[in-house]
């Protein structure tokens, strides 16, 4: 499959919408095919004020779009010593709960670590392995998955520590980031802070809050609840704006950067251009590990290592496309509506990353429509 010129239009003209009906402030978008960057659109303002153009340079707090990078560092870091996503966990990390749990199970959310029961600050790393060390799972591997929205930046970080003596986030840039020249951070250096722009919490409506989701996440003690705020702090929006928490460099939810890396890191991650990410990392982060109901999203997820799919429907067929028609398509969304994909099948990977945010975890119309857009003159 190519990609037409008039699906790009259609892109644009969705992009355009957003701004006109929808309340876009600023966003980028970007789409490659085959090596190529055929769209790099960027336009509104860093912030609502609207002093500083929001242009292609622009990066933004990505939430939980970083999950792909950080898993495909781990995975990197992995392979690099010979091992693979069957290695069992404490081969690495001794002190780890769940004795039978290899770095696939870890990868695809089925640990049962996603709510921590000891009290635990997302800035102390070593506050939060404690707890986690200490914490008895909630399920066991085999038992179902559940995302773990914020736990997952620990469960990651520190077996890359102990892998490569230095962060996740290092490791990133040295093994990943800096060799494909990607504008994508995971602890920002200041010296790049002046790019980034100002995110703005969506507004919930009443739909929202009779969603299941939303009212166990309400819910005071439920899994859901507890998951979305263990390890504690960073809850607000508007500490994602302070550079403090651009530079932490979180694996679950800190990744800073623009469209087109996020892209670009998707081409590499299918193998559609060189790159330093090796062939088994590729495999694992295309290849499906959990699917069904998700203990914590009370949805149907299917998780890969690190990466997420379109659960299938029991004919095979898919019952959303937030990553496109192909079954084979693997990619991250974040909280807000920031999102990218990877589509192996046909070449392509996308990417799209806002200010204006909304209330979902998943992917919300602004983005879906422009995805449709891209395949459907298919």
């Amino acid at each position: 499959m190519s990609v037409a010129p008039s699906a790009l239009g259609e892109i644009l003209s969705v992009f355009d919408r957003n701004f006109r009906d929808r309340g876009e402030i600023g966003a980028s978008v970007s789409v490659w095919w085959q090596g190529v960057e055929l769209l790099s659109h960027s336009h509104g303002w860093r912030e609502r004020e609207k002093t500083t153009p929001w242009d292609y340079q622009t990066c933004v707090p990505v939430y939980s779009a970083t999950k792909g990078p950080a898993s495909a560092t781990l995975l990197s870091a992995l392979n690099q010593h010979g091992l693979s996503p069957e290695t069992p966990v404490r081969e690495v990390w001794p002190r780890f709960p769940l004795p039978n749990s290899t770095f696939a199970h870890l990868l695809s959310h089925q640990c049962g670590l996603a709510a921590l029961d000891q009290r635990a600050s997302v800035w102390d790393h070593h506050e939060c392995v404690a707890a986690i060390e200490a914490q008895s799972p909630a399920w066991q591997p085999g038992d179902g998955h559940g995302y773990h929205p914020r736990t997952f930046g620990t469960l990651l970080e520190e077996p890359v520590r102990r892998l490569t003596g230095t962060t996740l986030g290092q490791h990133w840039r040295q093994s990943i980031a800096d060799p494909l020249n990607l504008d994508f951070w995971i602890g920002l250096p200041l010296s790049e802070s002046s790019r980034v722009a100002k995110l703005y919490p969506g507004k919930a409506d009443k739909s929202d809050l009779t969603d299941g989701f939303y009212r166990e996440f309400n819910t005071e003690g439920s899994l859901t609840r507890r998951a979305f705020t263990s390890p504690r702090g960073l809850h607000a929006v508007q500490e994602m704006n302070d550079p403090k928490a651009w530079s932490a460099g979180f694996p679950a939810m800190g990744g800073v950067g623009t469209a087109s890396a996020l892209a670009k890191f998707y081409q590499a991650a299918i193998g559609a251009i060189p790159s330093p990410i090796p062939e088994p990392v590729i495999h694992a982060l295309a290849t499906l590990q959990s699917s069904g109901h998700d203990r914590v999203l009370l949805i149907n997820t299917a998780f890969t290592c690190g990466c997420q799919k379109d659960p299938l429907e029991a004919n095979g067929s898919k019952s959303q496309q937030l990553y496109g028609p192909s079954t084979s398509a693997f990619g991250h969304p974040g909280a807000g509506g920031s999102h990218a994909f990877g589509d192996p099948e046909n070449g392509i990977s996308f990417a799209y990353i806002m200010n204006q945010m909304e209330m979902a975890v998943m992917p919300g119309i602004k983005c879906r429509e422009m995805i449709q857009a891209l395949y459907s003159h298919h």
